[in-house]
């Protein structure tokens, strides 16, 4: 008898050692950064500055072909988000939209860098840097990396298969003293150069509803030691930019090949209001998502655009608008501000926009652009528009999500077509689209997901191909209920059972 009781004591203890470890699984550290906003409220700016912004970008993008890449890591990691999507908000000292914070080396120091899904490397600002900013006009406090005062930060040797895998792109090469270099020229003219290092990266681990935790991972990252053209400016300066493109380089990469996050990540930028939003190295999950399957072989987040409709009729549009090719295609990119069509689709948008609402507003040119005065809201005067991809994804836009206010003329308030015609051969969905919307970037089933949403409002994030599930704030993540009904069932069962068994015997 005495045997029997230890047994069962044994057992229960088991099994409420394992409950408890259930709960731990639960509460599993999240990773967390957030976005914020990076630019002056004060300072309109013209489209033309945005044009040629975003000009500057794309030049950047299509160079940038088999570029700079990263490595990769499984957990939630949540990025809160700064910035803003409504082009009359970013003043003309401005070159991104959305950026966040990360934490590198030992002791950590904290940097700004600006979030980029058309890039693949972090890298930021190396205190021996030539020729780089050392104040900003955004508002924010320039850092540097310290490489040789980091306790934990190591140069990656050209021998090292990481540097190898890098030579692979373009942006790798072997310096004298066998660092691990990397050079990086984009169309405007600037550049940044330096060598790779690996060092501690710091993120929240988000373990429940108001629990949070540190915790941190060595990863691969740029340290720039040489900048030119437009990175030297101090007006637009930032500590550097984290790539999240689908190199191997990159951190979402480096962080779910090492199971610490899923091959997953999502955003939600808030469009209103002071703007921000989230960046989640995990699947935000939302009612309503709906999927288009990425274009393979393409080195950003190509889909595949079939038409557009406006008011519920599909434009004739000529088929070699959406085609897709290494060159030809639509991209997803959160570091262009407008949205842009090629020729062939941008002409009959544009026309069927103006001859809808032809008898509702008055048309205005304002600096070579389309505009419109407006007596009463968008919403009642300008149509419902649709952009249809493959796999039967439609994204839906309302009229503040082609359209931005651009102030007012003689009383009425003038709003201005957002989408622009395409220098190159390619559409870029920009942030005035991407606003408003949960995007899912799901890189192991190769698709990417979407869903209208007020990203002011908490998110749920589920991990469910990685051992995580997270709750954090601005916007909050939850806990999904149907992943900690599974993990709990799953742990605490087994224990129960084998009590069970044990004590019939």
């Amino acid at each position: 008898m005495p045997i029997f009781h230890s047994l069962t004591t044994m057992l229960l203890l088991a099994a409420a050692v394992a409950f408890a470890a259930a709960i731990t699984a639960l509460a599993s550290p999240a990773k967390i950064l957030p976005l914020q906003r990076a630019f002056p409220l004060d300072e309109p700016v013209e489209l033309s500055e945005l044009r040629a912004r975003d000009s500057i970008r794309h030049a950047r993008i299509l160079l940038g072909r088999g570029g700079g890449r990263q490595s990769s890591i499984d957990g939630v990691v949540n990025f809160p988000v700064q910035g803003s999507s409504d082009p009359f908000l970013v003043g003309s000292k401005t070159t991104m939209l959305y950026f966040t914070k990360v934490k590198l080396g030992s002791p950590p120091t904290e940097f700004n860098v600006q979030i980029d899904t058309g890039s693949d490397i972090l890298w930021v600002t190396c205190g021996s840097c030539t020729n780089c900013p050392r104040s900003s006009g955004l508002g924010i406090e320039l850092h540097f990396f310290d490489a040789p005062g980091s306790l934990t930060s190591a140069s990656l040797t050209c021998s090292d298969p990481v540097c190898s895998s890098a030579f692979q792109t373009t942006a790798a090469q072997c310096s004298e003293n066998n660092q691990c270099g990397y050079s990086f020229r984009y169309g405007d003219g600037s550049g940044t150069s330096g060598y790779y290092v690996t060092d501690t990266f710091y993120f929240d681990a988000v373990l429940g509803e108001s629990l949070v935790a540190n915790s941190s991972a060595p990863i691969v990252f740029g340290c720039s030691t040489y900048q030119s053209g437009d990175l030297t400016k101090s007006d637009k300066a930032v500590d550097g930019i984290f790539g999240f493109g689908k190199g191997k380089l990159s951190v979402v990469s480096q962080l779910s090949s090492r199971g610490i996050t899923p091959p997953v990540f999502s955003h939600c930028l808030k469009g209103d209001g002071s703007g921000g939003g989230v960046f989640v190295l995990g699947e935000i999950l939302v009612p309503g998502m709906v999927y288009s399957p990425l274009v393979p072989s393409q080195p950003h987040y190509n889909l595949n655009l079939l038409s557009i409709s406006v008011n519920g009729q599909i434009l004739p549009i000529d088929a070699v608008a959406f085609e897709t090719s290494n060159t030809r295609g639509t991209i997803v990119d959160t570091g262009t501000t407008l949205t842009y069509l090629v020729k062939e689709a941008y002409d009959p948008f544009l026309t069927a926009i103006s001859n809808t609402v032809s008898q509702l507003v008055t048309p205005i040119m304002s600096n070579g652009e389309q505009c419109y005065l407006v007596s009463t809201s968008i919403n009642d005067m300008f149509p419902p528009v649709s952009l249809n991809f493959a796999g039967g994804a439609s994204m839906m836009l309302r009229p503040q999500d082609y359209l931005f206010h651009y102030g007012f003329y003689d009383g009425a308030s003038m709003w201005c077509i957002g989408f622009s015609k395409a220098l190159e051969e390619q559409n870029i969905l920009g942030d005035l689209v991407l606003k408003d919307k949960v995007f899912v970037y799901d890189l192991a089933k190769q698709r990417i997901g979407w869903a209208e949403y007020d990203c002011s409002m908490s998110v749920n994030v589920s991990v469910t191909s990685g051992k995580d599930i997270v709750n954090s704030g601005q916007p909050c993540l939850s806990i999904s209920r149907k992943d900690m009904l599974l993990k709990l069932f799953s742990s605490i069962s087994l224990a129960l059972l084998l009590c069970t068994f044990f004590s019939l015997t």
